[in-house]
């Protein structure tokens, strides 16, 4: 049943006037007032200035696309390239010609955030959504966002998950597209292994997400299949996915165990935190203290020495993502895709000194 602006006064104990003010924002409202519209669009679902029954599904020229933090590589490497696809090649005409306006949309990895993104991009009727990056696992969280894709995909919106897993109830999202997380923290603590390292440091990502967990899972399935299972927990250390957290885990696990021979770091952001915590105490990468990232950022080559990392195809994904939300590519069989992700062996891990 279509909620209308009518029973949203009625929520809110306002006249019709009084909502039409507040979502316009061409009146002067109280505060008070304002606060209580607003509930009881949100309470309500309300979609502003939703389409009349005949026109239920149509779209706007609109596509969003959330990212948890543009300045991070990771994201802004898809985001950039999705928004690529989205807006078509151009012709040098300057004129519109099929091409959607995507807007990027900076969570912050604030949940609420997340889901206030949503409810605005409903409201405007966008074309396509496409959520990039790890899910928070809270359950609550996980059913908000769910029923929400719902409702965009009721009103013909086209959603596309890239870089994150698939939801358990999929029936809403178009496609999803991801990565190889836990294969690729499998095989980069396989390498460590192989040169002989045995204490292995972890300097992991957020409790709460997807990505965190999948890598966490790669890292140690590789050290229970080689028999060095059973102090990985202390071995761990978590944090959030920038320098400033690589080099505080890196301080607490040598705290915690000063003969570490090799840091897996969450990924290559935090990577350089801990080899900076390394070189702080006269250490020397690889030759006391392997370092290893995740992502394949494009500084990861730059760095002295080359960080050895894990290769996920950020542009390649987020181009996809684009096409998808476009119309312009089939989706996946099943609607799922799961993206490979490559061990790039490079200059920062080398076999512990015997």
């Amino acid at each position: 049943m279509t909620v209308t602006l009518a029973d949203v006064a009625a929520r809110a104990r306002v006249s019709p006037a009084t909502v039409s003010r507040v979502l316009n924002g061409n009146y002067p409202v109280a505060a008070s007032t304002r606060e209580r519209v607003l509930r009881a669009v949100d309470d309500l679902d309300y979609v502003l200035n939703g389409p009349a029954s005949s026109l239920a599904a149509a779209t706007s020229d609109l596509i969003g696309i959330l990212v948890n933090d543009i300045a991070d590589p990771f994201f802004g490497i898809m985001a950039g390239a999705a928004q690529t696809e989205i807006g078509g090649p151009g012709d040098g005409s300057g004129r519109a010609g099929g091409e959607k306006l995507a807007i990027v949309c900076n969570t912050g990895g604030t949940p609420e955030r997340e889901l206030t993104y949503l409810t605005l991009l409903q409201r405007q009727r966008a074309a396509a959504v496409v959520l990039t990056g790890g899910a928070v696992e809270d359950p609550a969280h996980r059913a908000a966002v769910s029923a929400k894709l719902a409702k965009l995909a009721d009103a013909g919106t086209k959603v596309v998950l890239c870089g994150r897993p698939p939801l358990p109830d999929g029936e809403s999202v178009l496609a999803a597209l991801a990565f190889d997380n836990r294969g690729g923290g499998r095989r980069l603590t396989e390498h460590l292994i192989s040169l002989g390292h045995r204490t292995i440091g972890y300097a992991a990502g957020p409790l709460e997400r997807t990505t965190t967990r999948h890598r966490l899972e790669g890292h140690r399935e590789a050290l229970k299949a080689e028999g060095l299972a059973g102090d990985e927990e202390r071995l761990t250390v978590h944090g959030s996915y920038d320098r400033g957290s690589g080099y505080d885990a890196t301080v607490e696990l040598l705290r915690r165990e000063p003969g570490i021979t090799a840091v897996v770091a969450a990924n290559d952001t935090v990577a350089l935190g801990a080899a900076a915590a390394i070189r702080d105490r006269g250490l020397r990468i690889p030759e006391d203290i392997s370092v290893a990232g995740f992502d394949d950022l494009p500084f990861s080559v730059d760095v002295v020495p080359a960080l050895t990392t894990v290769r996920l195809p950020l542009f390649e994904a987020g181009a996809r993502a684009g096409r998808l939300a476009m119309g312009k590519e089939t989706p996946p069989p099943g609607g799922i895709a799961t993206i490979p992700a490559e061990l790039m062996v490079r200059g920062s891990t080398a076999a512990p000194r015997g």
